[in-house]
């Protein structure tokens, strides 16, 4: 088993701005781009090591704020 690679503040940063930007930067969802940001970088770690955790390449657009 590899050990687990840490997902930088970085990344998150940069993941979450990737999103605000896709989803028409809407105001205050800060927090919840942020919360998703780390979440899709885990499931890419995780599915990267072959662990459980779903699909990182199917964005269905649920669950990202301000989505359409």
């Amino acid at each position: 088993m590899k050990p687990a690679v840490e997902i930088t503040f970085e990344q998150i940063r940069e993941r979450a701005y990737e999103l605000w930007e896709r989803n028409h930067r809407p105001e205050g969802f800060e927090v919840e781009f942020w919360l998703l940001a780390e979440r899709e970088l885990r499931r890419e770690r995780a599915a990267g090591r072959g662990e459980a955790g779903g699909d990182p390449g199917s964005r269905t657009g649920r669950g990202e704020p301000g989505g359409s």
